[in-house]
C-alpha cells in the first residue's frame, strides 16, 4: 500500500504530510506518559520487527500479494502513540533507502498506515473489548481492529489517490476494498499469531496489561527483540511472494501504474543488495540492512522524543 512518486499531485502530497505531521506531532507528545528504561529499545526493536514482517509477502486470490501492516499489532503491545511513531519509521526507512513508497508521497504513506491505520484499527479493537468482556473480546478486537486497519488505510489512500486526479473513486474505492479484504484475513491472523505467542510467554511486555514481577531487562528484551526480526528476515524473507501487492494490483487494473516514477535514485531499490549475484541473497541481506536501520532509527527517535518531552519548560524552571 505504499504509494510511489507521481500517483499524487503536489496539492495532495502537501495536505497529507501537513496531517500527518500534526498527528505525529501530537502523538509524540503523549507517548512518553509511562515510559521506564525498557520503552526506548523496545519502539527501536518493534520497529524493526514491523519491517522485517513487511518484507514477507504472502499471496491471495487473484494474482495479488499481501504484507503485514503492524499496526494494531504495534498498538497491541506497545499502545497506539507508539506505534504511530513506530509506523512512521517503518514507512520512512522503506521510502529513504529502498525506493518503497514515493518521497513526494511520504507523507501520505505515514497518515495512511502509521495515523488512520494505527488509531483506527486500535479504536475498533478497544470498542470490541468493551462490548465483549473477557478475553474473547479482546481476540475478537485484536483480529477485527487488525482487518479494519487495512480497509481503512486503502480506503484513505483510494482517497488521495481521487483527489488527485488519479483515478475516479468509484472505480479505485470498491476495487482498493475488494483487494485488501483478503489481505486485511492475512493480517489478522499475523496478528493474532504473534500477540498470542507474546501474552503466553511474557504478557508483561503487553499494553496496559498487568505487569510480571520479574519484567525482562532491556537489554534482554533488546538482544531477543533482534534475533526475532533477524529471523524473519533471514529465513521468511526468501519465501515472500513475487506477486504485485494490491495496490499495484489496482494500478495495473484501472490502469495508472505508468504514472508511478521515482524522484530519488536508491542503492538497495527493490530490496536488493548491489554486487551480488543470487536475488535470494541479495533480498536477504537488504533485509537485514533495513532491520538494522529501522532499529536503530526508532531507538534513535524514541531518544530524541523522551529527551524533547522530558525537557523542562521555562514556567516550571521559574
Amino acid at each position: 500500500m505504499h504509494i510511489p512518486d507521481g500517483f499524487l499531485n503536489p496539492a495532495t502530497c502537501a495536505g497529507a504530510a501537513l496531517l500527518a505531521g500534526a498527528g505525529l506531532a501530537a502523538a509524540s507528545r503523549k507517548v512518553t506518559a509511562g515510559w521506564n528504561d525498557r520503552t526506548v529499545p523496545l519502539l527501536g526493536v518493534m520497529s524493526a520487527f514491523v519491517f522485517a514482517g513487511q518484507m514477507v509477502n504472502f499471496p491471495v486470490a487473484g494474482g495479488t500479494s499481501g504484507h503485514l501492516l503492524g499496526g494494531v499489532l504495534a498498538a497491541v503491545l506497545l499502545g497506539p502513540h507508539a506505534a504511530a511513531m513506530i509506523l512512521t519509521v517503518v514507512v520512512a526507512v522503506q521510502c529513504l533507502f529502498f525506493q518503497d513508497g514515493g518521497v513526494t508521497a511520504l507523507g501520505a504513506n505515514a497518515l495512511n498506515m502509521a495515523l488512520v491505520g494505527v488509531y483506527g484499527g486500535y479504536a475498533v479493537f478497544s470498542v470490541a473489548t468493551k462490548l465483549v468482556p473477557g478475553p474473547r473480546g479482546r481476540w475478537i478486537g485484536i483480529a477485527f481492529g487488525s482487518w479494519c486497519s487495512v480497509l481503512l488505510a486503502a480506503t484513505a489512500c483510494s482517497l488521495e489517490l481521487a483527489a488527485s486526479g488519479t483515478a475516479p473513486l468509484h472505480l479505485v474505492l470498491p476495487a482498493m476494498l475488494i483487494t485488501h479484504t483478503a489481505i486485511g484475513i492475512g493480517e489478522a491472523s499475523i496478528t493474532l499469531g504473534v500477540v498470542s505467542f507474546v501474552a503466553r510467554v511474557r504478557p508483561d511486555l503487553i499494553y496496559r496489561h498487568p505487569p510480571l514481577a520479574t519484567p525482562l531487562p532491556a537489554r534482554t528484551l533488546l538482544l531477543t527483540g533482534l534475533a526475532a526480526s533477524l529471523g524473519v528476515a533471514v529465513l521468511l524473507v526468501p519465501l515472500a511472494s513475487s506477486l504485485p501487492d494490491g495496490l499495484e494490483k489496482v494500478a495495473e487494473t484501472l490502469p495508472f501504474a505508468t504514472r508511478g516514477e521515482a524522484v530519488l535514485p536508491s542503492l538497495l531499490a527493490d530490496y536488493q543488495l548491489p554486487g551480488i549475484g543470487s536475488p535470494v541473497l541479495s533480498a536477504i541481506l537488504a533485509a537485514v540492512v533495513g532491520t538494522l536501520l529501522c532499529l536503530a532509527v526508532g531507538w534513535g527517535a524514541a531518544r530524541l522524543v523522551a529527551r524533547w518531552t522530558r525537557r523542562p519548560s521555562r514556567g516550571s524552571q521559574a
